[in-house]
């Protein structure tokens, strides 16, 4: 994560680091935490900080202690600054929420699976929210998908930093398997053609939506023209 230390993020200090071990869609196991606990412990970190994507940062970790960490922790990176897939936010769905439509959170595990080490023109975070309510904040993701009672709904290019904007709706009404190859298709479209450190609300400013359905959903069979929202 950073250019001299693998793994780690260099703090405003100049000195201490932090790491952010790999936490699926904010699932952990007791045993996940156990090993945290007992390395904050053990190497004197201060702070422990849950982030907006589901996961725990280890902030004032010293860098003679980095790699020893990580070994205790037996846990692998959470990615913060490369280009790829950082993380896939997922509410509970139909889990354990009453309001769940849709299984959000196996589908959120199943994605970060599939796409996590696949290498994109700059990070691109994904949230899947089991009901149209969308706690997975999927509108503002790059890659947001989110539940009905007829199927699922794919949308592209949304974004919460410093210029937000709402993800445009690719298409909806979708199978669980029709969401999972619309996202590798706009994901494989996206490195295409994506430029460097472009992220992908910028990217569909550029290239314009109509593009994007046109190259991406011309080879979707289950596409139907029904399933896309009106222009």
């Amino acid at each position: 994560m950073t250019e001299d230390v693998q793994g780690a993020i260099l703090q405003r200090d100049g000195t201490s680091y932090a790491i952010v071990p790999r936490t699926p869609s904010g699932v952990v196991s007791p045993g996940e935490l156990e090993r945290i606990a007992k390395v904050a412990r053990k190497y004197r970190i201060p702070v422990i900080k849950m982030t907006s994507g589901q996961r725990m940062a280890l902030v004032g970790v010293r860098k003679e202690d980095i790699p020893a960490i990580w070994k205790d922790l037996g846990m692998s990176v959470g990615q913060a600054t490369a280009p790829c897939v950082h993380y896939v936010q997922a509410c509970p769905g139909t889990e354990t929420c009453k309001y769940g439509v849709q299984d959000s959170l196996g589908l959120g595990l199943e994605i970060e699976k599939m796409y996590q080490e696949l290498d994109l023109p700059a990070k691109v975070k994904i949230g899947v929210s089991g009901c149209p309510r969308c706690c997975g904040e999927s509108y503002v993701r790059d890659i947001g998908i989110f539940g009905s009672r007829k199927g699922w709904t794919v949308v592209f290019g949304g974004n919460s930093a410093g210029r937000p904007r709402i993800g445009d709706v690719v298409a909806k009404d979708l199978t669980r398997e029709e969401a999972i190859d619309l996202t590798r298709r706009l994901l494989a479209y996206y490195r295409d053609h994506g430029k460097p450190r472009e992220r992908t609300a910028r990217f569909i400013e550029r290239v314009g939506l109509d593009a994007i359905r046109s190259d991406v959903l011309r080879f979707a069979p289950y596409i139907r023209l029904e399933s896309l929202h009106p222009e």
